[in-house]
């Protein structure tokens, strides 16, 4: 298969494979085919302008998805790879992709297994792999993951323009995501138990 795109796509790519590879699944899809730009984005869904947004529209049993990701986000870290190293220059960036790769495979996935998907589920999957990812892309230390939950989670600062619905939504994610976060700390990462953290 290769090296996958370079360019713009390339920071899509690189975590549609990880986040894949980390739990054994296969979409069959490239992700790089579903990113719209911000004019269709804003003509699909012009009540809120997130700097990333999963758009879903299902009609007749079929479904059909688009991804829109800042593009100033997916230069940065084609300027600044995370895998080469992840810090203050480009952490808000990877956590947008990887949150937006997430709730791509999560749909995808329960689209191939013909199940319903709700927005809690999807934001909580997407906030766990936010913290496997960053973890993962660091180095899996104690130290590193408390400082990563707090970060992640303790400070979490939410959209002004949430409804009271979407912000109840956010919050419940991300409190649901932190326990199971420390939970893969006190398990896995303190006793340094990684290989079997991945496989949970």
């Amino acid at each position: 298969m290769g090296d996958g795109p370079s360019g713009p796509a390339a920071p899509l790519w690189r975590v549609q494979r990880g986040l894949e590879d980390l739990y054994r699944v296969h979409t069959g899809v490239e992700i790089g085919d579903f990113v719209v730009g911000a004019e269709l984005r804003d003509a699909l869904a012009p009540a809120r302008r997130p700097r990333e947004q999963l758009l879903v529209c299902e009609a007749d049993g079929e479904m059909a998805l688009a991804l829109f990701i800042d593009p100033s986000a997916l230069a940065n870290l084609s300027s600044h790879d995370p895998a080469r190293r992840l810090g203050d220059h480009n952490l808000g960036d990877f956590l947008l992709v990887v949150e937006g790769v997430s709730h791509f495979i999560y749909a995808i996935r329960c689209a191939h297994a013909e199940r319903a998907v709700s927005q809690l589920e999807l934001e909580l999957q997407a906030e766990v792999d936010k913290y496997v990812t960053c973890l993962l892309a660091t180095e899996p230390a104690p130290d590193v993951s408390a400082a990563l939950r707090r970060r992640l989670f303790a400070d979490a600062a939410y959209e002004p323009d949430l409804d009271h619905d979407e912000h109840a939504r956010y919050r419940a994610a991300n409190d649901n995501a932190q326990r199971y976060a420390a939970y893969l700390e006190q398990a896995f990462v303190v006793p340094r138990r990684i290989p079997e953290m991945l496989a949970e």
